[in-house]
């Protein structure tokens, strides 16, 4: 068989420090505790960083910075100017995108062709989009003039860390608002940079704020009585707790949670094409995507051809190096989502299903899992049911349309779905009746910052990207 040799991605572009402070009020501080912790290459275990921990005075002295910047700069200012804060920013990211796809991949885990190619690309772009927005609130359906809400707290997860930056800061500010953003305790690189980017942009002191640390800095600034407005990604569980605290107090809400995404594949789709629609599904970014299409419902007379296909296909993917320009799968995020798409993959060869993984030669160092595949799954089995977020998939079949939205709609989840059908009345049929707040016909996991992305049930409520995503952060 054909092997590629190793094309690694230069380390050299990134000027990691030993050490990262707070972004509070336009400069790096220390924690008022002094409390740190460390940033792990997932893909090795090494010690890429120590970063600080936010304690609660932290919070305090950021959303304080963020309440100045606010009443006295940014509110105020004219959306015109506002908007050329945020093209500064777009350009910035573009001129250095490749020391943030670098660093995005060391961080997260996830190949090197991902950060550069898509992640990077759309990070510019809903800067550039919002930019447009920030002096044309009161054309976009809102009222005559929509008013900003004041300080946000947003808190994002690991998946895609600076991607998910760019899906709340940006509207955020655009809109007026000032910010004070949470990431990742596993992945807070790339914010930082961002951080370093505001300075070299010369953002007013106070409109971003950047605190790292884990769930307690997290609930604190949730829980801050001087925040208007809460933006959460995440898991269901912690969403919840999050609407639990914001219940009864004056602070807007919005939330993007798990998912349990339903492909669905007929007898008639282009099969070459759809598996390709699969393999981006499950296995893009290790299945670190909240909408990952990991249910695959097949019509029951094309399921043995889709399955030999797909395990030809998958037999061709590259695990490994994230760095390396040529791996397809990167290295999964922490030690601790390791074991849990291990005790849920297990779950299901317990109960039955057949597991089923190309061969393949894992790193003997960091956090890795082959990409697997379970057959003879129903509905009852924890693998269909909740989400693993991981590179694991789910095959179930289905013999009518009916049937399929049944099978796909029986989840608590509703974030996103795709259909892979030669016949536009059926996308549309199935379209109408699928209870996911995005479907994809004849594709997989595309997005633009024009286009509105949010769930259903416990995939939360509220719309991120479009002119959607600028309502939670208006007052209208």
């Amino acid at each position: 068989m054909f092997e590629y040799a190793p094309a690694p991605e230069s380390r050299s572009v990134v000027d990691l420090k030993p050490s990262y402070g707070l972004f509070i009020d336009g400069t790096f501080v220390d924690p008022t505790d002094g409390g740190s912790f460390k940033s792990i290459n997932p893909a090795s275990e090494e010690v890429l960083a120590e970063v600080a921990e936010a304690g609660a005075p932290d919070v305090e002295r950021a959303v304080r910075a963020a309440r100045k910047a606010y009443d006295k700069v940014w509110g105020p200012m004219p959306g015109r100017d506002r908007a050329k804060y945020l093209y500064r920013i777009a350009r910035l990211i573009q001129e250095r995108s490749r020391e943030l796809a670098v660093l995005e991949s060391l961080d997260n885990g996830k190949p090197i062709r991902e950060s550069r190619d898509v992640d990077l690309p759309l990070v510019a772009a809903h800067f550039f989009y919002y930019a447009g927005w920030a002096d044309k609130l009161g054309h976009a359906g809102f009222g005559p003039n929509p008013q900003p809400i004041g300080v946000a707290a947003q808190v994002i997860p690991w998946n895609f860390p600076l991607l998910m930056l760019a899906w709340k800061i940006a509207p955020a500010l655009a809109a007026g608002n000032t910010v004070v953003l949470k990431p990742a305790e596993t992945t807070p690189l790339t914010a930082l940079l961002f951080a370093e980017i505001c300075q070299q942009a010369d953002l007013p002191a106070g409109v971003v704020n950047i605190l790292t640390g884990a769930g307690d800095t997290g609930r604190a600034l949730v829980e801050h009585p001087g925040v208007d407005k809460v933006a959460f990604t995440g898991s269901t569980d912690v969403g919840r707790a999050i609407a639990r605290s914001v219940a009864g107090t004056r602070k807007k809400l919005t939330l993007e949670l798990g998912g349990k995404a339903a492909n669905i594949v007929f007898d008639d789709a282009p099969i070459d094409q759809a598996v390709e629609g699969i393999v981006n599904g499950i296995f893009f970014n290790q299945g670190h995507v909240c909408c990952a299409g990991s249910r695959l419902l097949v019509q029951e007379n094309v399921a043995d051809r889709v399955l030999e296909s797909l395990k030809r296909r998958m037999a061709q993917l590259r695990v490994g190096d994230p760095l390396d320009k040529n791996t397809d799968v990167g290295a999964i995020n922490s030690a601790a989502q390791l074991e849990r798409i291990r005790e849920l993959s297990d779950a299901g060869s317990a109960e039955g299903a057949e597991r089923w993984s190309p061969p393949c030669e894992l790193p003997d160092r960091g956090f890795w899992f082959a990409p697997t595949i379970f057959t003879g799954v129903t509905q009852a089995h924890r693998i269909a049911r909740e989400e693993i977020f991981g590179p694991v998939l789910s095959v179930l079949t289905f013999r009518t349309p009916a049937e399929a939205v049944e099978k796909a709609n029986n989840t608590p989840y509703g974030l996103s779905a795709g259909i892979w059908t030669d016949k536009g009345s059926r996308i549309l049929w199935m379209a109408d009746r699928l209870r996911a707040g995005v479907v994809w016909a004849n594709t997989f996991n595309k997005f633009d910052p024009t286009s509105p992305f949010g769930g259903y049930k416990e995939s939360g409520y509220g719309r991120e990207g479009g002119r959607h995503g600028l309502e939670g952060y208006l007052n209208v």
